[in-house]
């Protein structure tokens, strides 16, 4: 569990946090493995909370909390992911946990997404921006600085051999994408030594919150004016300078036609990874199973061979959806593999690359956050295209 620290005005802690009757339960299934640090997991916290500093510390904290998870509980997301403050309060709550929790999951899928990593034979780096929440994808391509100029500013040290080597790019499109998958990226990128480029699909209007996620991950933490120099010579921003582009696209993703899901898959040229994390059942069930099985098989003509998607969820019965005058309820991973796996598509195929039920993700004693926050469950599915010639 995570000691809260921090701001002084706190909001009431959740229910779910003081269960602990729920602790036999976890032990009888499997646990994410300690993939990061506790130093390095503190430093994710540590950036949401000065991000979201003067949310947790608003008087209107709790009251906010309480009216977006009563949204939430009657389904009605177009009113809990409506509004700037809701979202900020959502990303402030939930998305801490999650975020430590996705980038363990892409910690353990390194294998599969070293083999998506497209090149980069000239070393250039790409553009950090976020310009009014969008940012162009081939500006994303290009180096804010010179091959040469970043020596020069960083000394002897420079000229290492591991420094000069010119980085890998991952490209991401996160669907229904917001605080977490952000910074679970960011975090995944710094411990690779990757660039990347992200794409946030979603239809709330998120770009003011990653703004302000990007110039934490971009920019120094905070430290005492006391600190000595080692110290502060240290203190080093989480992402060096254009180390992840990312763009905010807000659609409806059950709206796009196969050309427009393509220009969000890199043009269908270059194979990505498109993650639907704790995103997919809200589709089954509030867009419907025939637009969300529409989506799927578009995956399958929009992008490249080679890509990846990577579904993960709710376990169990928490993901299910009606279908039918009779409302029969089926599995989301049944739904899934059906699709993908069962479904003859002209030209174009999935393999299971990976698949589990039910994984506990745990906080580790000693983590601090102004609020408590909880271990989350979660199912993962991971498939890779492969179209004939």
């Amino acid at each position: 569990m995570v000691k809260k620290t921090g701001p002084s005005k706190k909001a009431a802690p959740s229910k779910q946090s003081n269960k602990k009757s729920a602790a036999p339960a976890q032990n009888q299934e499997a646990s994410s493995p300690p993939l990061q640090s506790q130093a390095e997991q503190q430093r994710l916290l540590n950036v949401f909370s000065n991000a979201f500093n003067s949310v947790l510390t608003s008087d209107d904290f709790a009251g906010l909390l309480q009216e977006v998870k009563q949204a939430l509980f009657n389904r009605d997301f177009a009113t809990a992911f409506g509004r700037e403050d809701y979202l900020e309060a959502y990303a402030a709550r939930w998305s801490p946990t999650r975020t430590l929790c996705y980038t363990t999951v892409f910690l353990s899928i390194k294998e599969h997404l070293d083999g998506i990593l497209e090149g980069s034979s000239n070393g250039k780096n790409l553009k950090s921006s976020t310009q009014a929440g969008l940012t162009n994808d081939s500006d994303a391509l290009e180096r804010d600085t010179k091959p040469g100029e970043a020596s020069a500013e960083k000394g002897p040290d420079a000229s290492k051999p591991e420094d000069a080597q010119p980085r890998s790019t991952l490209r991401m499109l996160s669907i229904g994408g917001c605080a977490a998958e952000h910074l679970a990226l960011a975090s995944y990128l710094q411990s690779t030594s990757s660039n990347g480029h992200l794409t946030l699909l979603d239809s709330a209007p998120w770009a003011s919150v990653i703004s302000s996620l990007e110039s934490s991950t971009n920019s120094p933490p905070p430290i005492s004016k006391y600190a000595s120099a080692a110290a502060r010579a240290a203190n080093r921003p989480l992402l060096e300078p254009g180390q992840l582009s990312v763009e905010v696209v807000q659609q409806d993703v059950l709206a796009l036609d196969v050309d427009s899901l393509m220009a969000q898959c890199a043009g269908g040229k270059v194979p990505i990874v498109v993650t639907l994390l704790f995103t997919l059942n809200e589709l089954y069930t509030g867009g419907g199973i025939a637009k969300t099985t529409k989506f799927l098989k578009s995956l399958g003509q929009a992008l490249a061979p080679g890509s990846l998607v990577l579904v993960v969820d709710s376990p169990g019965s928490y993901s299910e959806a009606a279908l039918g005058k009779e409302k029969k309820r089926y599995p989301m991973q049944w739904l899934l593999d059906h699709t993908l796996l069962e479904t003859e598509t002209p030209g174009y195929s999935w393999e299971k690359l990976q698949s589990d039920d039910s994984i506990w993700f745990r906080l580790p004693e000693g983590l601090s956050y102004p609020i408590p926050l909880e271990n989350m469950r979660y199912q993962i599915h991971l498939y890779r295209l492969e179209k004939s010639s």
